[in-house]
């Protein structure tokens, strides 16, 4: 890969990894930040209906849920930008050959060839 595609991955890698970043920040703050009262929007002193709490509690979890694999999401950005540092971005893992620079647009924090991604996903079937 020569350093003009390597400098635009690491540009989308950066866009990609701060608007995700602010994303979960975001979703933390709907999710925990908030009491039941407030998340609600109720402001009196009444006692909650039990499908209220548990549709609340619901998007709660789903939020935190997103949040989560968001965050393995951001991880996996820091390891792509990590491996563009130390020159290694841009190599399958598993078999060392030249990711295609199509894939590479497609999903910048990849880690692994098509083909041995499609081997990889095969095996995780059976």
């Amino acid at each position: 890969m020569n350093q003009r595609d390597q400098k635009k991955m690491k540009k989308k890698l950066e866009e990609d990894r701060e608007r995700i970043a602010k994303g979960i920040h975001s979703l933390e703050n709907d999710a925990l930040k908030k009491s039941q009262r407030d998340a609600s929007g109720d402001l009196s002193g009444y006692a909650f209906h039990m499908a209220d709490v548990a549709t609340d509690n619901f998007d709660r979890e789903f939020n935190l849920d997103l949040a989560s694999s968001e965050q393995r999401f951001l991880n996996d950005i820091d390891t792509a930008l990590k491996r563009i540092d130390d020159g290694t971005y841009g190599r399958c893992e598993m078999c060392d050959r030249k990711i295609k620079m199509e894939r590479l647009m497609a999903v910048p924090h990849a880690r692994k060839c098509i083909e041995c991604k499609k081997e990889e996903e095969q095996n995780e079937v059976k």
